[in-house]
């Protein structure tokens, strides 16, 4: 019932600039047309031209790959790769692009050879629900959209993480919410009227 993912190495040698956006991520911005009717695709070169994240191999070895090459987290951004981690019978992996945040637990991913459609397998699936159902909200466990069914897998598909693409150590700066922003306490006001030395000192550090 639940996808047998193979994400073998492609022969394809596939790979543009990234494309990235603040808050959503076209999957056909680099994919060179790739659509749905096109042959059996591997996630591996859908992941890579969608996100210009330039690893090759089996799914599962682009977490390990990207050490020390990009920047990881455990964090979903628009653009980055959700790296599956091998499971049941998933024993390569899966890759796929994260292309818009829904909230802290929903995210939408575009990916390729995960669900059989119309009874093929190696299709394009576009901006599908991908939520966290780890205890924590760490994104360790996920849930997946499955075609067939019209919703999302029961099965729990643990992850590596997210792989971003720039290189460690370059992230922005987050910016603090309002809320959280330590303002300066107002300076104390104090009473000089029997303290004209007092007064003084207050009038030249004004």
């Amino acid at each position: 019932m639940f996808p047998r993912v193979a994400c073998a190495l492609a022969a394809l040698a596939l790979f543009t600039g990234p494309a990235l956006a603040d808050e959503f991520i076209s999957p056909d911005a680099n994919s060179g047309g790739l659509s749905s009717s096109d042959e059996y695709l591997q996630c591996v070169p859908y992941a890579r031209r969608v996100t210009g994240i330039n690893i090759y191999g089996d799914a599962h070895t682009w977490w390990g790959q990207a050490e020390g090459r990009y920047a990881k987290g455990t964090r979903p951004r628009v653009g980055a790769v959700m790296a599956f981690h091998p499971h049941g019978n998933s024993t390569l992996g899966h890759v796929a692009a994260v292309s818009k945040i829904i909230d802290s637990r929903t995210v939408l991913v575009s990916h390729a050879n995960w669900s059989p459609i119309n009874g093929r397998r190696g299709q394009i699936e576009r901006n599908v629900p991908v939520v966290d159902v780890s205890p924590d909200n760490d994104w360790s466990e996920v849930r997946v959209w499955y075609a067939p069914i019209q919703d999302l897998g029961t099965s729990h598909w643990p992850l590596d993480g997210f792989i971003y693409n720039h290189k460690p150590g370059r992230e922005q700066r987050l910016i603090q919410p309002a809320a959280l922003r330590r303002t300066p306490a107002a300076p104390e006001r104090r009473d000089y009227s029997d303290d004209p030395i007092g007064r003084i000192i207050a009038q030249r550090i004004r």
